[in-house]
């Protein structure tokens, strides 16, 4: 009677034991899986190179995001700055117009009228002073 239960206990320990072999087979196969992974450099690279790729994308896209809105809020203020220019000059030439008399207003009208309607001989005479102020300051830098 007393071999059964050494029997029993002895199946029992193979059992056991053949349970810690399969279990110990799998932790050494997730070990040397694990090892070849950090062997394996070439790999590894190419994740890092990947997650890189992957970083650089999305900055590239905030960066367009940010460039897109800085870009309208820029055109935004050109436009309103616009608006403001032309109100400003509006009012200074009403004011120029208000404030100066009339005779010298249809003066200069005329003035304005004869230069449109001469305006060859006014251009050769704006050339050849331009002309002539350039070749003075070149006669002044050789002294």
């Amino acid at each position: 009677m007393n071999h059964q239960p050494q029997r029993d206990k002895t199946a029992n320990d193979l059992g056991e034991l053949r349970e810690q072999a399969e279990h110990t087979r799998d932790e050494l196969g997730r070990t040397v899986e694990a090892l070849a992974a950090k062997a394996d450099v070439k790999a590894q690279a190419k994740e890092k190179a990947a997650e890189l790729r992957e970083q650089a994308a999305g900055l590239q896209e905030k960066a367009a995001e940010k460039t897109a809105v800085a870009t309208g809020l820029v055109k935004e203020k050109a436009a309103q700055s616009a608006v403001l220019v032309k109100e400003k000059a509006a009012q200074a030439a009403g004011l120029v117009q208000e404030k100066t008399p009339d005779p010298v207003l249809e003066r200069a009208e005329v003035v304005a009228d004869k230069a449109k309607a001469n305006r060859t001989p006014l251009l050769a005479a704006a050339a050849a002073l331009a002309a002539f102020l350039l070749l003075r300051r070149v006669r002044r830098g050789r002294r």
